[in-house]
C-alpha cells in the first residue's frame, strides 16, 4: 500500500470515562523534523512522554500541536496547603497592632484564616495509569482522523507530481530530439562566420573539422540527459514507495536543477534555452509540493 502522506492534517477524538469527557485535537503542518508541542493541564504532565510515543508511531516529521482537555466533574478529595511562613508574618503583624493600639485581646485563628494565601486548595496529582486509557483512546481517534486526511492529501499531491513529472519528461524528450541537429547547425554557423571574416582565404578542411569537433564536444549534453532520465525514473519510484520519501524527493529535485543548469550552460541555443527555463519552472513547482510530503 502506498504510504505517500501529507504533513498537513487535523484530527479530533473524544472519550468519556468516570464523569470526564476527554477531548484531544491534533494539528500538523510541514517541518524538517518531528516537532511535537503539547498543551494540557499541569496535573496531567506525567502523560507527556506516553502521548509523544503514540504520536511518533504516526509521524516521522512535521510540526505537531496536540491539545488535551478534560471537561466534566469527578469527585476528588480536596487538598489544602497551609503557608506557615506567611501565617507567621500575619500573626506577628497583628500582635504588633494589638500592642501599639492597646487592644484587649490577641488575634484568633479565624482572623488569620481569612487572609489571602494562608490556606489554599491545591490540585492533587492524578494517577497517570488511571487516566491514561481514556486519553489514549481519544488520542488514537484524533490520530486516525488526521491520518485519513494526510492520506487523502498525499494522494492528491502524488497525482499532481506525476502529472508534472510527465510534462518534465516530455520537455526533456524534445531537447533530446533537438540535440543531434545542433552539431550540424553549429558547423554551418561557424562556416558562415569564417566565410565572412576570411573571404578568399583558403582554410584547411582538417583544421575546420577539428574546431567543429571541439565545439561539439563542449556542447555534448548526453551525460546530463542520461542522468535526467535516471532521475525521472527514480522520482517516479519514490512516489510509489511505502516509506516516507519527502526528504529524498527534495534532494532529488536539487539534482534535477544541477543537471538542468549544466545542460543550459553547454547549449547556447535560444530554443533549447527556453525549454530549460520550462524545466526549471516545473522543478520549482514540484519542490513546493514536495515540501508538504512526509
Amino acid at each position: 500500500m502506498n504510504r505517500l502522506l501529507s504533513m498537513t492534517s487535523f484530527g479530533k477524538g473524544e472519550k468519556t470515562a468516570e464523569g470526564l469527557t476527554w477531548t484531544v485535537e491534533v494539528r500538523s503542518v510541514n517541518h524538517r523534523y518531528c516537532d511535537i508541542h503539547l498543551k494540557m493541564s499541569r496535573q496531567y504532565a506525567a502523560l507527556e512522554e506516553r502521548i509523544k510515543k503514540e504520536i511518533a508511531a504516526y509521524y516521522t516529521r512535521g510540526h505537531i500541536d496536540v491539545t488535551v482537555n478534560a471537561a466534566g466533574h469527578r469527585e476528588q478529595p480536596v487538598l489544602l496547603e497551609v503557608n506557615l511562613p506567611l501565617a507567621r508574618e500575619y500573626h506577628e503583624g497583628l500582635l504588633r497592632i494589638q500592642r501599639e493600639l492597646g487592644l484587649p485581646q490577641a488575634p484568633d485563628l479565624a482572623l488569620l484564616a481569612s487572609f489571602r494565601d494562608i490556606i489554599a486548595p491545591v490540585e492533587g496529582e492524578e494517577d497517570p495509569d488511571a487516566v491514561w486509557p481514556p486519553v489514549r483512546e481519544a488520542l488514537a481517534a484524533a490520530l486516525e482522523q488526521g491520518l485519513a486526511m494526510r492520506r487523502q492529501e498525499g494522494a492528491a499531491l502524488r497525482a499532481d507530481l506525476l502529472e508534472r513529472l510527465a510534462r518534465f519528461g516530455e520537455t526533456v524528450g524534445r531537447i533530446e530530439a533537438a540535440v543531434p541537429d545542433l552539431a550540424a547547425k553549429k558547423q554551418a554557423q561557424l562556416q558562415e562566420r569564417l566565410d565572412n571574416l576570411l573571404a578568399g582565404v583558403d582554410i584547411d578542411p582538417a583544421r575546420l573539422a577539428q574546431e567543429v569537433a571541439l565545439m561539439a564536444d563542449k556542447a555534448d549534453v548526453t551525460e546530463e540527459l542520461v542522468r535526467l532520465r535516471s532521475h525521472i525514473v527514480q522520482f517516479g519510484s519514490f512516489l510509489d514507495s511505502d516509506e516516507p520519501v519527502g526528504r529524498r524527493l527534495d534532494f532529488l529535485l536539487q539534482e534535477f536543477l544541477r543537471e538542468i543548469n549544466t545542460l543550459a550552460s553547454k547549449i547556447s541555443d535560444a530554443a533549447i534555452a527556453h525549454q530549460t527555463v520550462e524545466l526549471k519552472n516545473e522543478v520549482e513547482k514540484m519542490r513546493e509540493q514536495v515540501q508538504n510530503l512526509e
